[in-house]
């Protein structure tokens, strides 16, 4: 089984993320289960606006696109900004999209039988909101999201410390991993056994 996930920090690399660091868990834990896990920080590549699987000459997205159709996991990992998922987050979800019009030689939606969850850093609160907004996108393009499919930190609302300066509530976002990977890993086998069928027509 394999695993995607999207870092949409807006630092690009090679400057520390936070919520790589916090990802860094999750993909910890999913290893632990035998899943192999890519890691892709979209803020590095060239993901043009649009709504299209490929939006011509320099457009990176085609590279995520197949790393998205060959794995069973899918985690968006996203900061949060002004109270909402970083625009990187938004890029992504904009260019899936375009995932709503593929099908599979069953005639099924490209992301059904396809599990993904979210994580979320910040140094304020808001962090329910940008799992909701970025959950229900991807149910909208297909995708199955188990219970519990998510772990966030932050420290309350207002300014503070970011998750590599401070060293409170990493139990808890760790643990909150954990389960996190084991829910979307256990979920993807159920789908693998007894997978969803296309639409009725």
């Amino acid at each position: 089984m394999r695993a995607l996930v999207i870092n949409c920090t807006l630092k690009p690399s090679p400057q520390p993320s936070n919520t790589e660091a916090l990802a860094g868990t999750v993909i910890a834990a999913l290893k632990g289960h035998g899943v192999e896990v890519d890691l892709v920080r979209a803020v590095d590549l060239n993901l043009k606006p649009g709504v299209e699987t490929d939006m011509g000459e320099g457009d990176d997205w085609p590279d995520v696109h197949e790393k998205l159709l060959a794995a069973r996991i899918l985690v968006i990992a996203s900061p949060t900004w002004v109270g909402r998922p970083s625009s990187v987050a938004q890029r992504v979800l904009e260019r899936m999209d375009a995932m709503l019009g593929e099908t599979d030689d069953q005639g099924r939606p490209a992301a059904f039988n396809r599990v993904a969850g979210t994580l979320v850093t910040g140094n304020e609160d808001g962090a329910h909101h940008v799992i909701s907004e970025i959950h229900g996108a991807l149910g909208d393009i297909g995708y199955t999201v188990p219970g519990q499919a998510w772990t966030y930190w932050h420290l309350g609302p207002g300014p503070g410390p970011d998750y590599l300066d401070d060293d409170r509530g990493h139990d808890w976002s760790a643990s909150t991993g954990r389960a996190m990977a084991s829910n979307l890993v256990h979920v993807a086998e159920a789908l693998d056994h007894h997978p969803v069928p296309a639409p009725p027509s």
